[in-house]
């Protein structure tokens, strides 16, 4: 039996995909422009989704549509808790906190766990066929643009136990196409892609805002060094 399912969220989820490169954060991150603050924030956002993820996949292992792509060499948790470590420190679990758009993707997660578990195949996708198409490009684009030393801050994008990714990728394509869905199951699974991708969106749309403040910051600490070097009467006395 072959359903096609891979084909169809591929071809299903074009515009979607499209979309998500088209927000500006991820433009700039492409560009090589990354505020280091709203990239740690983007590395605490993903640990809470992957962490739910995993978790609702991990508890669904034994269902005949989750289970055969319940791949835990895939899994990103400990990944991310590694960046996190590097990027708040040991008590990186003390500092972060959930954003709005990353609690409605964690609780959509939840919520199809709960009711309709084939769905987490949608989010499954979503997630980790990007990482694994495009995650060595986009680790060498986060090592430049902040200049960081090989293995560190960048756990997220390795996958160590993945020797040949475009191998892997066909492998899990065909894992796809082989589970037991209808029609209706598969439109389904389509459409929730198609969410899932927007929840992503809103997660960067949420970062924007955080790398706009960010430089803006740097833009205002930058000139008023610069007024304070050049005006002397800036800079405040008691006298």
């Amino acid at each position: 039996m072959n359903s096609g399912l891979a084909k169809k969220l591929r071809e299903g989820t074009k515009k979607a995909h499209t979309m998500a490169e088209n927000v500006d954060f991820v433009k700039s991150f492409l560009k090589g422009v990354i505020a280091p603050e709203s990239y740690r924030k983007l590395v605490a956002g993903l640990y809470f989704v992957y962490a739910e993820m995993e978790d609702q996949m991990h508890r669904h292992q034994e269902h005949p549509v989750v289970g055969p792509i319940y791949l835990p060499l895939l899994n990103r948790r400990n990944s991310l808790e590694k960046d996190l470590r590097f990027y708040y420190g040991e008590n990186w679990s003390d500092q972060i906190q959930i954003s709005p758009a990353t609690q409605a993707y964690v609780d959509r997660i939840r919520e199809v766990s709960e009711s309709e578990p084939e769905l987490l195949i949608s989010h499954a996708y979503t997630r980790y066929m990007g990482d694994l198409s495009g995650g060595q490009i986009l680790k060498g684009i986060a090592q430049r643009a902040m200049q960081l030393a090989d293995g560190c801050g960048t756990a997220f994008y390795e996958f160590d136990d993945i020797a040949d990714g475009k191998a892997f990728k066909a492998m899990y394509r065909q894992k796809l196409d082989e589970l037991p869905l209808d029609a209706a199951a598969i439109d389904g699974i389509v459409k929730e892609a198609n969410a899932a991708f927007e929840m992503n969106m809103k997660l960067f749309q949420e970062l924007e805002g955080n790398a706009l403040k960010s430089i803006g910051q740097l833009l205002l600490n930058t000139l008023t060094r610069r007024r304070a070097q050049t005006s002397p009467t800036l800079v405040a006395t008691d006298s």
